[in-house]
């Protein structure tokens, strides 16, 4: 059976600091308040490894994560149980009975050891990262510190269910296009493997001269059917080839400033990354987490060189005594970079490409509207509501964004599968009308 450690006062507001043994909190609790004293702390000092070794068994093997769905689902439902006044160790016993074998009720069953051996649920939660992340802890973490802990979950749950809302409408939009291009490349494919070689064994017994496109057409034919492992493996190699850049700091420089930079995609990931770190950074502000460490979490959730370096220099700024509007609109500029002035040329258009890229080099990745809200935010000591004003408005124009590019990229779609398949149909053509003219 655990010893509970706990303080409290008498009637007379005397602080007591006392041992008692009870199966678990709730009974700890009823206890005490038994004995007359009232309980403003309370903690396991010692609990049997009976306890330990019941947790390892409800434990299954897993790999990898938890699903920002799951984890928020948990976080609105531990928020609910915790607005309800339930203790946070039954809590998360209740929580962690509801889960399937994974990920996350490993981690619960971990958590609800370490609470029971006396740590704090920050303390706990820190020791799961692969569940609970830096931005999860350190909001508990301060809603620990400042008794609120129901209010900062379902905040915190508000910020996922509108991450995961942003993440669905732009896959969701994107899974029309994808589909596309995945049927249309196998059907040209099957035209190329099967019926141009039987169009060509046509030609070659019928001995006729064979125009330019024919010629193309065929040449293109007997790569596929030659080289048909080259098609999956041609993409394979330009993501390996990126993924190798990207593991050196200034390729990665590149490499993510070239994102930004792309035209119509760029503007969607870029309005994307400033909602997401605008939301994280409002979130920890309003939550009661110091703005450095608030700083140094947003700058890790960016997922984007140019931003994490923006982010760095806030940091900095912030450390010497200066606001965040300044330097975030002196850093906000992307530098020069070899490496995208490399992927301009290669995937773009050559020295157009290059061109683009010189044009559109110093664009600032976080325009004045964003700077201005923060500075005003500043000022007026409001910093979380126009944090939240920039993210909603950003979520708005990639939403809309994201709507636009699905409607530009149907009829382009079309044009662009309408031209190849004309290509075909003409190269193939053009022989038998010389063919029948022979003929006739």
């Amino acid at each position: 059976m655990p010893i509970y450690k706990f303080e409290a006062r008498d009637a007379t507001g005397q602080e007591i600091k006392d041992e008692i043994e009870a199966p678990n909190e709730e009974e700890a609790h009823a206890t005490i308040r038994q004995m007359g004293y009232f309980v403003t702390k309370i903690a396991v000092k010692k609990a049997r490894k009976t306890t330990e070794r019941k947790g390892r068994a409800g434990r299954s093997f897993v790999i990898g994560g938890v699903g920002l769905k799951k984890l928020s689902t948990f976080t609105r439902q531990l928020s609910i149980l915790q607005d309800a006044g339930l203790p946070i160790l039954r809590s998360l016993r209740i929580l962690e009975g509801q889960q399937r074998p994974g990920r996350l009720k490993n981690s619960l069953l971990d958590v609800c050891d370490e609470i029971e051996s006396g740590a704090t649920l920050s303390e706990a939660m820190a020791k799961c990262p692969k569940a609970f992340d830096r931005l999860y802890v350190n909001m508990i973490k301060a809603g620990e510190a400042g008794g609120a802990l129901e209010v900062i979950l379902r905040r915190l749950a508000e910020f996922q269910e509108k991450s995961m809302s942003l993440r669905r409408k732009v896959r969701g939009a994107m899974i029309y296009p994808i589909m596309v291009v995945l049927v249309a490349t196998g059907i040209l494919t099957f035209i190329m493997w099967k019926i141009v070689p039987a169009f060509t064994q046509i030609f070659a017994d019928f001995e006729i001269d064979l125009p330019a496109m024919t010629v193309l057409l065929i040449d293109i034919s007997n790569y596929v059917v030659e080289y048909f492992y080259t098609i999956p493996l041609i993409p394979l190699a330009i993501w390996l080839k990126i993924k190798l850049i990207r593991k050196f700091t200034y390729g990665r420089a590149g490499w993510d400033t070239f994102v930004l930079k792309v035209p119509i995609f760029g503007q969607i990931v870029e309005k994307n990354i400033v909602a997401r770190t605008s939301r994280t950074l409002g979130t920890l502000v309003a939550s009661g987490v110091p703005i450095l460490e608030a700083l140094n979490i947003t700058r890790e959730t960016s997922g984007n060189y140019v931003f994490e370096r923006m982010y760095t220099k806030i940091y900095e700024s912030i450390r010497e005594g200066e606001s965040i509007a300044r330097p975030m609109k002196e850093f906000s500029r992307p530098q020069f970079n070899v490496v995208c002035a490399y992927f301009w040329f290669v995937f773009v258009g050559g020295p157009i490409g290059l061109l683009i890229y010189l044009t559109r080099m110093n664009n600032r990745v976080v325009d004045d509207l964003v700077v201005n809200m923060v500075d005003v935010g500043e000022e007026t000591g409001e910093l979380d509501t126009m944090l939240y004003k920039v993210a909603d408005n950003y979520d708005e124009e990639v939403a809309v964004l994201t709507e636009s590019l699905t409607k530009l990229l149907e009829p382009l779609l079309i044009v662009i599968l309408g031209g190849m398949v004309g290509f075909i149909v003409i190269a193939l053509f053009l022989p038998l009308v010389t063919l029948i003219e022979k003929l006739s």
